[in-house]
């Protein structure tokens, strides 16, 4: 198989790979934001508005796959496909970026204006968010490893890989937070585990938007 053909059939796994998990994402993002609101859960809440921000920038993905292969048999497509990968991975680093200010925003209102939680449901569909991430990630794992392989990263799967991961750990502090509350009497761990998702988030973001920057603005050999 020639590099061209297999970088093709790559992206081509790596575009039904995006949408499947598209649909995994938008329905545990509504199903978390709604039971967030009921249950006044910051760390579910925030989960689920971060899903919602993944199930926009994986469209985003989707679709950069999709116009690349349109144009795989163009005049330097390889050079356009590139810029088109890191542009859309680029986009999506700066969804990151605003979703994290916004935890970091939501988790410091409440942390001084608390909220009754209604820890049993607010659990409950934690772990669903959870176990949804975790399908995620290993549906997507595979096609992250692999484009380490070769000399081009995918810098736009690489951002939807990140999305779904950042979900899963977050995910993880939620319920984390959730359980110290209802057993412990932790309260203030919900905004705290909201500060320590946000700061995480804040820290892939600028490193994807600084990788992504080099591929658009030319200056990829720059560490």
């Amino acid at each position: 198989m020639t590099h061209k053909h297999h970088h093709e059939y790559i992206n081509n796994e790596n575009e039904k790979k995006t949408f499947v998990v598209i649909i995994f994402t938008l329905i545990t993002m509504v199903a978390e934001i709604i039971f967030g609101i009921i249950s006044h859960s910051m760390a579910l809440l925030a989960d689920g508005c971060h899903m919602g921000t993944h199930a926009l920038a994986l469209t985003i993905t989707f679709l950069a796959y999709f116009f690349i292969r349109k144009i795989q048999d163009c005049k330097n497509c390889d050079l356009v496909s590139e810029k088109i990968s890191a542009f859309a991975g680029y986009t999506s680093s700066l969804f990151l970026l605003v979703t994290a200010f916004w935890i970091v925003y939501e988790s410091f209102d409440r942390l001084f204006h608390p909220l009754k939680i209604s820890f049993n449901e607010a659990i409950l569909v934690a772990v669903i968010g959870l176990i949804v991430n975790l399908i995620c990630v290993i549906i997507m794992e595979k096609g992250h490893k692999h484009e380490h392989e070769h000399e081009h990263e995918d810098y736009n799967f690489k951002a939807a890989y990140l999305h779904i991961l950042t979900d899963a750990l977050t995910s993880i502090f939620a319920i984390a937070a959730l359980l110290a509350g209802k057993y412990l009497g932790l309260f203030f761990l919900d905004p705290i585990m909201g500060f320590v998702g946000g700061a995480l988030i804040l820290k892939w973001s600028i490193s994807l938007i600084k990788d992504t920057s080099k591929i658009l603005l030319d200056i990829k050999m720059l560490k």
